[in-house]
């Protein structure tokens, strides 16, 4: 079969290679993809929300569309690719918006008693600010719409919430995104990142991951789009897998369905592991990203298949199944990401990965540029390496960063580290 993959980064890259293991995939394009999703695929300079244009490139070339990021998620797209007649993976608008709207999903989780965080939600900066005058500190502001995940604020004091508002709802930092607010009480713990394959009423979750948002050693600087992660998390026990399938995994399932709005794809949970137990930090509609790369590798399954289980309703007949080992992904970024950075510089060493088992390198923010790949974006690379467990994976992983160079390389020194606390 053909199939087509709709992104451009390192998340993209992790899809594709596990399609390329495929039996049944013997062709593979992706739309607009990257230099490195280019060695996999045939790379198709269309955006990712022309729907019009992917659609019409999709009929003509295609069995099989996966949609990997969340704007045409949230936009539509899977809708439209429907409506002409496209076999398409992913959650439609309407399942979508657990990702599209922070609201939503807080008031979804009220209403089915999905433990979170308390929280409130406001469309005027003023009522936010009043509000905050009472507020235990520290609070978490989050924009409530798509912000490549950078629109959550945690705030230590009142003049740290207070100015949190005016960056969200007046100036606008994360655009339309911030037209709404939710405000959420602060919650302490380990993060643990659970992806899950849905079919509108069957839910199998993935091996657990811990990704590092912060840009900088030891969880300090600004929210990134993700600056490493490793999987399986050592904190995610037995009893907590078991707490989560029943009180939030099939939970939220059921509840989408009950609010008909039934959820085909992949739903990704972002937990907090408390004092008071398990609880959801945030839904995202894909999968994650760096989460993909070190998730995807170690999958048994054949990934197209299980994603056409869950498009044909049959998600029941999957025994979803993963390597009994660890891997670790070390992002490669531009050094000034996520604020600003330069672009073009030369990437050199990639060749190094060739042959290589258990090392992967993942293309984020890279294109071609007469002939040579150069960076693109300010996460560049995750540089991933599977091994008998976490602590080697660590170290491969971070021996294996050193084989890629480029201007203005920078990466956190401490991905995994609460490995050595486990």
């Amino acid at each position: 079969m053909k199939i087509l993959i709709v992104g451009s980064g390192g998340r993209e890259h992790a899809i594709a290679y596990s399609a390329a293991k495929s039996p049944k995939v013997d062709k593979i394009y992706c739309a607009p993809g990257n230099a490195g999703i280019g060695s996999l695929a045939e790379c198709v300079p269309i955006p990712v929300m022309d729907f019009e244009r992917l659609a019409e490139f999709a009929k003509g070339h295609v069995d099989f569309t996966i949609i990997g990021s969340e704007d045409p998620l949230v936009g539509g797209i899977v809708d439209y690719f429907r409506t002409e007649g496209l076999k398409v993976f992913g959650p439609d608008q309407k399942a979508a918006i657990l990702e599209g709207s922070k609201a939503f999903s807080k008031d979804l989780m009220k209403k089915y008693h999905i433990p979170t965080a308390a929280y409130e939600t406001f469309d005027s900066p003023n009522a936010a600010a009043a509000y905050l005058e009472n507020a235990k500190m520290p609070v978490v502001l989050k924009a409530d719409g798509l912000a490549l995940g950078k629109g959550v604020l945690i705030c230590n004091t009142l003049e740290e919430a207070k100015e949190g508002v005016k960056t969200i709802m007046e100036d606008r930092k994360f655009g339309a995104a911030g037209s709404r607010l939710v405000v959420e009480e602060f919650m302490t713990g380990r993060e643990v990142s659970v992806l899950s394959f849905a079919d509108g009423k069957t839910i199998k979750v993935m091996s657990s991951a811990q990704d590092h948002k912060r840009a900088q050693d030891g969880d300090q600087g600004l929210n990134t789009g993700g600056m490493g992660t490793f999987s399986p998390s050592p904190f995610y026990t037995a009893e907590v897998d078991s707490f989560c399938k029943k009180h939030i995994y099939q939970a939220t399932v059921d509840a989408m369905a009950a609010e008909g709005r039934p959820y085909t794809g992949v739903i990704f949970f972002g937990l907090m592991l408390t004092g008071d137990g398990p609880k959801v930090l945030e839904y995202n509609a894909r999968f994650g990203d760096p989460e993909a790369q070190v998730v995807l590798p170690r999958m048994k399954n054949d990934m197209v298949e299980v994603m056409e289980a869950c498009v044909e309703g049959r998600l029941d007949e999957v025994d979803l199944q993963f390597e009994d080992n660890a891997a670790v992904c070390v992002v490669l970024a531009s050094n000034g990401y996520p604020v600003s950075y330069g672009k073009g510089y030369p990437v050199k060493g990639l060749e190094t990965f060739d042959g290589k088992d258990g090392y992967y390198c993942f293309h984020a923010g890279t294109a071609l540029k007469d002939g040579k790949v150069v960076t693109n974006g300010g996460r560049v690379l995750g540089i991933t390496a599977k091994g008998d467990d976490l602590k080697q994976a660590r170290k491969k992983a971070y021996e294996a960063t050193d084989w890629v160079q480029f201007d203005n390389k920078y990466m956190r020194h401490d991905i995994g580290k609460a490995i050595d606390e486990a």
